[in-house]
């Protein structure tokens, strides 16, 4: 049992150590001015209204318009209902690319949903929002047989 008092309080006091080297405060490095930068034509999709199975699709287009190769590390969706389809290659300086994103219409109703977008630009987290509506399709009308009427009586 001491044994185990003991060996937990020296792990104590060594994680308790090791968080004390480690200054909160220490400043993230001043940018350079040669790091890329992303910029997106819009970060917000309004899908509008549309229907249960239309085309879900849309694309984000952007510009590398910093000084170095833009590189996407990841790029997520906060749900599984969408699906991002983006570049693995570097971006060079002036360059531009597109995320395609599509969300499944067999959900009916709202949309509001984001894509984080993560990279090694000095805007290193961009998110991306998609908004809308699903309604199911209006019910085919039920055809009128005017051939064999239904007489009721009086």
């Amino acid at each position: 049992m001491k044994k185990i008092f003991y060996l937990t309080a020296i792990l104590f006091l060594g994680v308790s150590i090791s968080l004390q080297a480690q200054d909160p405060n220490t400043p993230a490095p001043a940018p350079t001015g040669d790091e890329p930068e992303i910029k997106f034509e819009k970060t917000v999709h309004d899908y509008g209204n549309i229907m249960r199975g239309d085309n879900g699709s849309c694309e984000f287009k952007f510009t590398n318009i910093g000084k170095t190769n833009l590189i996407l590390t990841n790029v997520r969706s906060s749900c599984g209902c969408t699906v991002s389809q983006w570049p693995r290659e570097p971006i060079a300086p002036g360059e531009s690319s597109a995320i395609t994103v599509r969300y499944n219409t067999q959900r009916v109703g709202v949309i509001s949903k984001s894509v984080t977008v993560e990279s090694n630009a000095i805007n290193n987290q961009v998110v991306l929002r998609i908004k809308g509506n699903v309604a199911n399709p209006p019910a085919p009308a039920v055809p009128v047989n005017d051939e064999n009427p239904v007489v009721t009586p009086n």
